[in-house]
């Protein structure tokens, strides 16, 4: 199997992240780091890698065979472009760009040019999410009734030392709740609608710091969600997942998904049912619960696999495209929308 040569777009904490996962693969070869921060340049040099200040040197002298972008959210399309208009295949980081329009040029101009483009919604690649959509493949839990979940964090002060986090497009639900709503539609289904009520108050940036939003999905289902960057508590797919080093693991769930036979937990993947599904169910029957088997691997090795497997042609469908991208970042543009205007938003994919 011939090496490829693989660049990345961005130095910053993702970027370097990307780096790392490139930088283990025996079959893969980091083609250069493209960023103008100086820093950027040290980052090179830790992963023995060419400097670029800028992306168009990247594509026209490191050669690669594809890119990673990872840079800040409001650059993705311009260097995701970059890299389609020079037909090389793209990891573009989520979400996939800041607003729609944008999104289905990107989807236009991959699809017209046959060019690649996987986006980096790396959850789905989980081995926890794959036996959660399993289970429900299989009708374990009936019709889907109910979802709730919590996205719950408490980022350090340090962490908005980076001005654009402080911007508005990057609070927590472009940032962190872009990941939660995928996953409810990668497993739910679509999303139709949206209410929102959101909060400055802790931080005070120009971006929201808390949101509590309620979802409708179009098979009939309710949802709702709590996200903030301001909360001191373990209930957060980071937090529990055990998926980053970066963060500790606490055993706790974020997600609970209820239907008419039966509940899951995710991520500890916690399946209730009826104990005696013979006898008529209601809340007088005795439920037990069981541990969902799933295979253990990182999400990011397998996006990276995966991603991989899309450059030399070994797959055709990228699991997450930018159209199906595009969709999440449509709820979450609702619900930006709903937390300006106080109102229900229908969420529009135009």
């Amino acid at each position: 199997m011939s090496t490829l040569r693989i660049g990345v777009i961005g130095g910053g904490v993702m970027g370097i992240q990307h780096l790392e996962f490139i930088a283990g693969e025996p079959a893969l070869t980091l083609a250069g780091l493209a960023d103008p921060s100086p820093a950027a340049g040290r980052v090179a040099e830790r992963f023995n890698t060419q400097y670029y200040a800028e992306p168009q040197a990247l594509l026209a002298r490191g050669r690669p065979d594809a890119v990673v972008v990872a840079t800040p959210n409001q650059l993705h399309f311009d260097h995701a472009m970059l890299a389609v208009a020079a037909g090389i295949p793209v990891l573009v980081e989520k979400p996939v760009t800041t607003d729609l329009a944008s999104a289905l040029r990107l989807a236009e101009a991959a699809e017209r040019g046959g060019v690649p483009v996987l986006v980096g919604h790396h959850r789905r690649h989980n081995p926890r999410i794959a036996a959660v959509r399993d289970c429900l493949r299989r009708g374990e839990l009936g019709e889907l009734v109910a979802v709730n979940g919590l996205c719950l964090l408490h980022k350090p002060d340090s962490y908005y030392e980076v001005p654009w986090r402080r911007e508005a497009g990057a609070g927590p639900v472009l940032v962190n709740l872009v990941h939660e709503i995928d996953l409810l539609r990668h497993l739910c289904g679509d999303i139709v609608e949206v209410q929102g009520l959101g909060s400055r108050e802790r931080r005070g940036f120009a971006n929201e710091d808390t949101a509590a939003i309620g979802l409708r999905f179009a098979n009939g289902a309710l949802g709702s969600f709590v996200v903030s960057d301001t909360a001191a508590c373990p209930w957060s797919w980071e937090l529990s997942s055990g998926e980053s080093r970066q963060f500790p693991q606490h055993n706790a769930s974020s997600c609970f998904i209820s239907g008419t036979r039966g509940a899951l937990s995710i991520p500890d993947l916690t399946l209730w049912q009826y104990r005696n599904p013979e006898l008529e169910p209601g809340w007088a029957s005795p439920m037990d619960g069981r541990r969902l088997a799933f295979s253990v691997d990182g999400a990011y090795r397998r996006q990276l696999a995966h991603f991989c497997a899309l450059i030399r042609g070994e797959e055709t469908e990228p699991l997450v495209s930018v159209r199906d991208a595009a969709g999440t970042l449509a709820v979450c543009n609702a619900i930006r929308q709903a937390l300006a205007s106080g109102r229900p938003e229908r969420v529009e994919l135009t």
